[in-house]
């Protein structure tokens, strides 16, 4: 399974009529924040291939269509939906549908993407989960402090203990905007990871976890790295990816 990932910025090897020459292939597209809308539907268009995407802290015109009213500093669902593919609350996506699913703070699963590693050897439909948003530095939407998105994390832990009860993992891949602590963050204030993400990736064990959120200018900086048993990948821009992990 081919997975192309991104986040942060419009590219323009993706944003151009030989998208699909020069992506050839995709099978899965995961969107991790900080990305226009109109760029997610272009995209959706383009490849025609099962898109999910999340809120990161900038671009965050339609995040109230997702999340109801409440549109304050750090105001999300707490989550926790076991929703399949194509299966998302149609009361909150009226008017505002763009082809893709939106994961943020959500379990989901995909069963037209089989993986290897279910039960008894059999194949089983790829589980995915999503968080939005970044550690919060000015009270802006869609920023958590740790203790904030720690909670949101435990709201999911019901779901995950249920795959792993039907599928024998908890999770295959975990979408996020920002990053865990001291794995690709910087110590500014935006920039900063996660503490309770660690935590996260060290009880559940993803395959992988695809964040945005810290770009890369310089070729030297580190893209993919690895957490325990989990390959972390900033998606900036644009990643391929391959799944399972060889």
């Amino acid at each position: 399974m081919k997975i192309l990932c991104v986040s942060d910025q419009i590219d323009p090897l993706i944003y151009n009529q030989n998208a699909r020459k020069n992506f050839p292939d995709i099978d899965l597209i995961l969107c991790a924040g900080d990305l226009p809308m109109d760029y997610i539907d272009f995209i959706v268009t383009t490849f025609n291939k099962p898109t999910y995407f999340i809120f990161g802290n900038h671009n965050l015109t339609e995040f109230k269509y997702y999340h109801g009213s409440r549109t304050g500093p750090g105001t999300a669902d707490p989550g926790g939906a076991l929703i399949e593919a194509g299966k998302f609350d149609m009361e909150k996506e009226v008017g505002h549908q763009h082809g893709a699913i939106y994961a943020g703070f959500r379990i989901l699963k995909n069963p037209a993407l089989k993986v290897n590693g279910g039960r008894r050897g059999k194949q089983s439909p790829l589980l995915l989960a999503g968080i939005s948003g970044s550690r919060k530095y000015n009270n802006g939407q869609n920023q958590y402090s740790e203790r904030e998105m720690k909670f949101r994390l435990l709201c999911m832990v019901p779901r995950l203990l249920l795959n792993h009860v039907l599928y024998g993992r908890y999770l295959d891949i975990l979408l996020t905007h920002a990053s865990p602590r001291h794995i690709h963050d910087h110590e500014d204030p935006c920039h900063v990871g996660f503490e309770c993400f660690n935590w996260f990736l060290r009880r559940f064990r993803p395959a992988y976890m695809v964040h945005g959120h810290i770009h890369l200018y310089d070729q030297r900086d580190e893209r993919i790295g690895k957490y325990g048993d989990t390959t972390v990948v900033n998606a900036f821009a644009h990643c391929v990816i391959q799944f399972p992990i060889k």
